[in-house]
């Protein structure tokens, strides 16, 4: 019974607290005009540190369907994006495509887009969205306008496998200089931009810098189009230069090319056959 007392005791001694303290906050208020307005701003303060409280609860707990609604508006930002640059390759290429054709006449050219491309082998290859149906034949060049980047293999109806000039299998007649002398340009077998331009005469002069073209010597490529950039040289067997050569085109984004067959190259490879030539 005594401890019983005591907690009586003890509420009773607290609600008397509280009751006092609410009276003194209530002729706080009344007194005056100084008084009203330090309890309004405590008051106040009180409230808004309750609400803000409030509001960052339900903050977080909107959180998650904030994050959904802002993904899906980021996913159909991306998909409108991406119909513009699709759109914007496609007059791009088709502008590219004209270009040639002005440049280089005796060419039929047919735009197509990379589907598949292997770039860590020794010979690589990719497959473009372009086949028979379209008009493409083996043995047909692919460009861009900053390079030769690879010829038709094989043929299907709707597709074609081409072997990429990063294939060390793959070489392409190029010029040094507009007027200079022309050899065999290959894929060195290591980055993505270094090739090589071989059998080029020692007695033949040349600056680093110089620009390396297609040399239009063959029915694969029309001539004067930009490969890439010549470097350093070395003497093979004391009696021609290799010229390493830095590639124009970069590999990692290629995504559309042009397709190009000589209108003569079924005359051309026969005359070759006749000179025992491929």
């Amino acid at each position: 019974m005594q401890k019983g007392s005591k907690i009586l005791n003890i509420l009773y001694s607290a609600a008397i607290f509280i009751l006092m303290e609410i009276a003194a906050l209530y002729m706080l208020n009344n007194k005056g005009e100084m008084q009203r307005v330090w309890f309004s701003e405590i008051s106040h303060g009180f409230m808004a540190k309750v609400w803000g409280v409030g509001e960052s609860v339900g903050n977080f707990f909107s959180l998650r369907s904030h994050n959904e609604r802002l993904s899906l508006e980021l996913f159909y930002l991306n998909e409108e994006v991406g119909r513009y640059r699709a759109a914007e390759q496609q007059r791009l290429s088709a502008a590219k495509t004209d270009l040639l054709s002005d440049a280089s006449n005796g060419f039929r050219y047919t735009p197509a887009s990379i589907v598949k491309m292997s770039r860590n082998k020794q010979h690589n290859y990719f497959i473009i969205d372009k086949g028979v149906e379209d008009g493409i034949t083996p043995r047909s060049g692919v460009i861009t306008a900053r390079g030769a980047i690879g010829i038709v293999d094989a043929v299907e109806e709707h597709y074609s496998y081409c072997l990429s000039l990063l294939n060390e299998s793959l070489s392409v007649s190029a010029r040094l200089g507009r007027n200079g002398i022309v050899g065999p340009l290959s894929w060195n077998g290591k980055g993505l931009h270094e090739a090589v331009l071989k059998e080029i005469p020692l007695q033949n002069k040349y600056s680093p810098g110089d620009t390396v073209w297609t040399s239009g010597f063959s029915a694969l490529f029309p001539p004067d189009i930009p490969l890439g950039v010549a470097g350093k040289a070395r003497v093979i067997n004391g009696s021609v230069n290799e010229i390493e050569v830095r590639l124009f085109e970069d590999f990692n984004s290629l995504r559309h090319v042009t397709v190009t067959e000589s209108n003569g190259r079924n005359e051309i490879i026969t005359l070759e056959q006749m000179e025992g030539g491929i």
